[in-house]
Formats: C-alpha cells, structure tokens, sequence
C-alpha cells in the first residue's frame, strides 16, 4: 500500500466554483476506486485558490482479483446416476474455459445447478491510476469553463501543472497539453515558483513551507484568529458572515487579515449600503462598536504579508473611499428628486413587454393590497397603507438602487424617511420585501406584509398570464419563491387569507383565463404541501388537513400541527382504523344507506355509538366553523372509543336484512361525520 498525492495547479478559479468542486473531487475519487475495485483508506480533497489536491491513504498495490460467476445446467443434467459428469456440463466447462473437476454445485431459487467461477487477476494500480486520474478532470464540472490550448479540453481555469505521485513514483498523467511530474508551485508572491514534491505525507510541509495552506479549514480559522486579535484592537465586535468568509477562504492561499478605516462623514449614508459596498465589492468585513452601530473601519483578508501591512491597508482604503465617494454622491442626488416623481418615472419602466409598465404593476398591487386590507377587517390606517402602495417601487429609479440593486427597499425607507413620510409608509417600502431568504426576519408591520403579499400575487397572475409558469428545471421569475414567501407571511404573522379568492383577486385584474388560474391554484397549493412537509408536519397530516380548509394556508398549518400531534396517539390509529372499515363496508353495500331506526338498535354498543354521533358530529362542525382544531381533535378522540367498541361488539352484515339495512345506515352516519374533516383512508 501507499499514499497517493493528485494535485491540478490552475490559474486562480473563482472562490464560488470551490465548494462543489470539492465535494465533487472526493466522491467521484470514491467512485472511481470502488469501480476499479482499489481498496483504499481515507479520501481526500483540498485547494486553494490556483489548486484542488486530491489525498488517497493506503491505496493498494494492486485491484482485488475479479471473480464471475455462471451458471449452467441443472445438477440432475449436469452429472448422471453414477455422478460422472454429462456432455452438457463437459460442454458448459469448455465453454467457459474451467476443467469440468472446478465446476461447483449452488442452490439457486430451490434448484441446483452447476456454476463455474473464473477468476481473473487484478492489475497494478500504478497501471491503472492515469486513466483514472485523467478521468477525474474530465468529470469535474463547473459554472463556466476555459479552453487554452485543445478546444475540447475544458476546466475552470487553464491547468498550468499537475503533480501526480503514487508513494514516491510519478503517475504519467497529460491533461490539456500539460503532463504530471512532481514539481508544485508555491505561492505566488511569497513562495517559489519550482516545489519539489517527495510524496503525498511531505505534500503539505511542503507547502507550508513555500507559503500555501492548503487545508481550508485552516485558513478558516486562521481569518478568525486574525479578526479576533483585531476586535482586541479596536473594542469592536465583527459579525462574521458565513458565506463571506467563505469566500475569503477560497481567494487566499496564505490569509492574512488586516484592518482599515475610512472618513467619518460616510457614516451618514444608510448602513446598508456601506456594508454592501465593503463586503460584496470589496470582500471586507464591517465592523461594529459595542452597543452595535457601524464604524468608519473595516477588516479585509490580503493574500499577501507585505513588509508592510500599511501600505496594503492603504491600497485598499483608497479603493474603498473611491466606491464610498460615488454612493455619497447618489445619496445626496437622489433627494434632488421627490418619490413621487419617482413613481411617474415608473410609468417608462417595462416590467414585462406583454404586461405594460412597472407603474401599471404597482396599480394592480395597490388594488390588491387595500383588497386583502378588508378582506382580513385589518386595522391598518388605509391612508397608509395606500400611499406605502403608491411609493411601493419609486426607489427602482433611482441611482443609488441603480448601482446597488441589492439595496432596493432599503431606499425606498430611508429616502421616505429624509422626506417626512410617516414611519409606517417608510418601513412598508423596506418590510415588503421581507423575507428575503429562508430564516429572515419577518415585517414588523402589517401594512409591509400586505403590500409584499400583493406584489407577490400580482407576479404569480402575471407570469401565468403569459405563460411563462416554471418547469421542472426553470423558474425565471421566481414563482417558487413568491409563493414560498406569502406561505411564510401568512404562517409567520397568521393572516387569516382566503387564498383561492385572493388569487381570483389578483387574476381578474388580468383578466386570467379560467383554465390558467385553475392551473395557478393548483400550483399555490403545491407550493403549500411542499413547505408543510418541510416544518415537520407528515404527508397524511397534510394531505387531510388540506381537504378540511382547502383554501386557507393558516388554518392547514394549525390543523396539521395538531393532526401530526395526534397521529401518535393510540386513539388516533383506532379512529383512522375504523373510519377504513367504514369506507370499505359501505363501499359494498348494495344499496344507499338510508335513515337510522333507533328503534332497531339492538347491541348496547351500536346504540351507544348512535346516541354520540349527534353529538360529536355537531361538536365537530362547530370547531371546523370556529377553526378550533384542539377542540376537533378532542371530538375526535371522544368518538374513537365508542367506535372501535361498536367494531368489537357487532357484526354489521347481519343475516338479518333489516338489521343489515340499519346498521349500514349507522355507518353512513358515521361517514357523515369522517367527510366533514376529511378521506381518513389516505392516513391508513
């Protein structure tokens, strides 16, 4: 056994592309050796910015030996009465190139026969290991790719070199014009340019030693260390955002964090902004003082440890101050204009070319939004709630949302706040875009949920309108997540919404063909399953909680909390048990149940069920009326026992027809009361 050391040197691949890439080393490395049948230790894989390094432990000498196995003729046709051995299993030896004396006996479905087993040798890994290796570039795929040489050879970036060892022997590996050695490359500033590579256990000393860190979790850890020394420094507190430290990762081999500041007066632009231009443009970190409000300093991450750091911070401060220039400038020439004449703007905004203008939309979500206002007897002040409407997307127009796309809502609130708006109008234009992903904080108001409500239905009508609806593999306006996002509203602040009449709201605007919105319904309600799931609640919970309140996602929430509650209890399974035997009797009978005579009830258990079933099946249609789930669960619990008594005592197809009739009839009764929650048969 030895260890084998894979390592592509490229020029510098994007940070995004490395996650996958990593992942996809490593698995398909496992593949590639499973189906080689290499036995192996552990597997690993590595990179930097300009490598991925692939680590294998105790990779064998050579593949296991291959045996196949074939069966022949049945025993009883293979060897006559005195054992010896027939033409046909002479004739199956020869066949498969065995002596007839290796043929071996094996019971297959309660039949003997004859099997032969060849075995074939395994060959060498060293022999193996360059097609294998090859294979693997080829397999890795990325976002984009670059030919540099053959236009049929394709990777992240151009391959500059490839270090393939097997123990301390080179593995003759050739890769878009360039061949396998063992000689690395250090970094590319502090490290030489030639590392001679020994073998894979000397592999990351060596690197080390030229500059590199090749584990990301090292490097992790060290951007951590260095931001902790520095909120040391200046008594400040830095929030790390995962994914930009990831991405700090992945743009250095060697991190080194350092920090910088800028002029004091930028602090007087909305937060938001000085945040997104530190770290989406420039990858820094912001920093915060103790009681949280943003600093004039920030923290980035240089690839480089000059001889000195202030010359790097100076570099990136003067970067900085260039980008912080223009937002100050969009900042205090965007209040030139009022948001009114901003929303008239809106009127040569296309929002679609089959859909009119973005001013048209927001006349549509205006309508909306004052519509489910009253529809949920909301107490918003409609005044409000009305001009948040009309200055809903004014801030689309204006430079900085321009420069800063994501920052749009986050204008809107503070150009309305510079304007003398009311605070509930300003926080409305930021709060409809809430939430913005899965886990973000919901509005704090309800005129923004509203108003991000009604964009949201208004783009689900839109896009069915025209019929652009997502495929399995498409989703170009993020219908998903529109209705994702008014699911989560709807649980998050329960709002009581009717959503087949809302989407009815949003579609006549559209005038919506009959068979498209049918269509939309049925994909909202998808969307609604999907995300039940997701919290926890089981299929059959959901599916049944669905026919109860079909068209109100709050009340389908509640009821599936309390029915995947109950689905533990042994009441339940009773219930569920019983109203199947319901189902299936009645299914048989031959006629339509009838009316109940009570005065033909015999056994004490079917009068006992039929003096409840009044009572619980009005108790039941008071709580489906009053969305009191706990007390139809409790209805229900109630009438489970009784139930499965009625089961154990009597027998419904009485010889007797007469008592057969009448105890149908009870059952209708009692699937009278089932069909008012629900099919209970999709829980058995």
């Amino acid at each position: 056994m030895a260890d084998l050391l894979f390592e592509i040197g490229t020029e510098e691949i994007p940070a995004r592309f490395m996650p996958k890439a990593l992942a996809d080393l490593a698995a398909f490395a496992e593949e590639e050796f499973a189906a080689a049948h290499i036995p192996h230790g552990g597997v690993k894989a590595q990179c930097t910015p300009r490598r991925l390094v692939l680590t294998a432990v105790d990779l064998a000498e050579r593949q296991e030996d291959a045996v196949e196995t074939f069966k022949g003729p049945a025993k009883a046709a293979a060897f006559d009465a005195e054992g010896n051995p027939t033409k046909a299993a002479q004739g199956f030896a020869r066949g498969k190139g065995v002596d007839v004396s290796e043929l071996k006996i094996q019971e297959i479905g309660n039949v003997e026969y004859v099997v032969a087993e060849k075995r074939t040798a395994g060959e060498a890994t060293m022999s193996l290991l360059p097609e294998i290796l090859e294979r693997l570039m080829r397999r890795l795929s990325f976002p984009k790719s670059m030919y540099w040489a053959d236009k049929n050879v394709r990777f992240a970036r151009p391959v500059r070199w490839i270090v393939a060892l097997y123990g301390d022997k080179v593995v003759g590996v050739e890769f878009g014009g360039v061949k396998s050695g063992n000689l690395s490359r250090g970094h590319r500033f502090m490290g030489s340019c030639s590392v001679l590579i020994k073998d894979a256990a000397s592999y990351a000393s060596a690197m080390r030693e030229n500059s590199v860190i090749t584990d990301p979790e090292e490097r992790k850890s060290m951007i951590l260390a260095g931001i902790a020394e520095i909120e040391k420094e200046l008594g400040a507190k830095v929030t790390v955002d995962p994914e930009l430290l990831e991405e700090n990762v992945h743009l250095n081999e060697y991190p080194i964090p350092f920090y910088g500041g800028f002029d004091r007066e930028f602090l007087e632009i909305p937060e938001e902004v000085l945040i997104l231009s530190m770290a989406k443009n420039q990858r820094y970190f912001p920093v915060h003082d103790a009681k949280g409000r943003l600093m004039a300093n920030f923290i980035g991450v240089s690839n480089n440890c000059a001889k000195d750091m202030n010359v790097v911070r100076e570099g990136n401060e003067r970067v900085l101050r260039a980008r912080l220039y223009d937002a100050a400038f969009f900042w205090k020439e965007d209040q030139q204009k009022s948001l009114d004449e901003r929303a008239e703007e809106l009127k040569n905004v296309t929002y679609q070319e089959q859909l009119g203008s973005v001013y048209d939309k927001v006349q549509r979500i205006k309508k909306i939004t004052l519509k489910l206002a009253d529809d949920l007897g909301s107490d918003v002040d409609r005044a409000v709630l009305s001009r948040a409407c009309d200055l809903a997307k004014a801030d689309l127009v204006t430079n900085m949302v321009y420069e800063f796309s994501d920052v749009q809502g986050v204008m809107g609130r503070e150009y309305a706040r510079k304007a003398g708006e009311p605070e509930e109008v300003a926080l409305a234009l930021y709060e409809q875009y809430l939430p913005r992903f899965a886990g973000d904080e919901l509005p704090s108001r309800i005129s923004g949920a509203l108003l991000g409500i009604g964009e949201r239905l208004d783009t689900l009508a839109a896009i069915y309108k025209i019929g652009l609806e997502p495929t399995s593999s498409q989703d170009p306006y993020g219908l998903r997540r529109a209705a994702r996002t008014i699911n989560e509203l709807l649980w998050g602040l329960s709002l009581d919404v009717d959503m087949d009449e809302a989407l009815e709201m949003a579609a006549s605007q559209l005038e919506l063909a009959p068979e498209r919105l049918e269509k939309l319904k049925a994909f909202v309600a998808q969307r609604q399953q999907v995300q039940l799931r997701e919290k926890g609640e089981s299929h059959e919970a959901v599916a049944l909680a669905m026919q109860t309140v079909p068209n109100r996602p709050l009340q389908m929430f509640r009821l599936s909390e309390v029915l995947t509650k109950a689905s533990g209890e042994e009441w339940f399974a009773e219930l569920v048990t019983a109203a199947v035997r319901v189902k299936n009797l009645l299914s048989k009978a031959e006629e339509e149940p009838g009316a109940v005579d009570a005065s033909k009830l015999s056994a004490d258990a079917e009068k006992e069920l039929y003096g409840e079933l009044g009572k619980l099946t009005a108790a039941a249609k008071s709580a489906i009326a009053g969305c009191d789930w706990e007390k139809l669960a409790a209805t229900m619990a109630e009438l489970a026992p009784v139930i499965a008594q009625f089961f154990n005592d009597v027998l419904v197809m009485d010889k007797d027809p007469q008592i057969r009739a009448n105890r149908l009839a009870l059952l209708g009764e009692c699937q009278n009361f089932f069909m008012h929650i629900g099919d209970f048969s999709i829980l058995k």
